[in-house]
């Protein structure tokens, strides 16, 4: 590793978050934070996902070996957002197909809190990227396939844009990658308000 490059920590155990990041010229490191999602609430599904990222990321932030390292910690959580409810992971396979029985032919916004915290400063920056996702009309048949690979309970709103599910998304207005987890471009903005380029944190 470079002397001058900052640590770049991803508060997640997200494969797609990493794997986002990768792709884009990082190489962070994983500490996943442990905090219990089910103790935030928030009157809007925008607001609890900026709430849930910054509580993910201020965990990991607040460790000693990540202060010692100055490092830069990114916390991110996603819910889809329909009608002003939230929706993050179904909690069971039943409850995966009774969601997609509900989303198709309809559209929702997927929902990303980002939160970067800078241990050298102690200074942060927040924000939440919105994406609008068009879902098809998958056939009962087509729900009960993807619901049995087991996919959907491990993703928010129970879809992804790079897994089986996206043959039953017609479209989306705004970031791809927000909808598998995190917007690259508002992160630069968040880095950028901190005083840091994501070049300089390129691998």
């Amino acid at each position: 590793m470079s002397e001058s490059r900052r640590r770049l920590v991803l508060a997640s155990q997200s494969p797609a978050r990493l794997g986002l990041l990768r792709s884009a010229g990082f190489a962070p490191e994983v500490v996943v934070s442990g905090f219990d999602e089910d103790t935030v609430s928030a009157p809007t599904p925008a607001e609890l996902a900026l709430k849930l990222a910054e509580a993910k990321a201020s965990v990991v932030a607040a460790r000693p070996d990540v202060v010692r390292g100055g490092a830069l910690v990114v916390g991110c959580d996603s819910v889809l957002d329909i009608e002003g409810r939230a929706y993050g992971k179904p909690a069971d396979a039943e409850e995966a197909t009774a969601r997609w029985k509900a989303m198709r032919g309809r559209s929702g916004t997927l929902q990303t809190g980002h939160c970067v915290y800078d241990t050298a400063s102690g200074r942060h920056a927040r924000a939440t990227a919105s994406t609008v996702v068009h879902f098809g009309e998958p056939t009962d048949a087509e729900i009960a396939a993807y619901v049995a690979s087991g996919e959907p309970l491990r993703v928010a709103g129970a879809f992804t844009l790079d897994g089986r599910s996206a043959p039953f998304v017609d479209g989306i207005e705004g970031d791809h990658g927000n909808v598998i987890g995190l917007s690259l471009p508002l992160l630069r903005t968040l880095l950028r308000d901190l005083g840091v380029s994501v070049t300089e944190l390129w691998a």
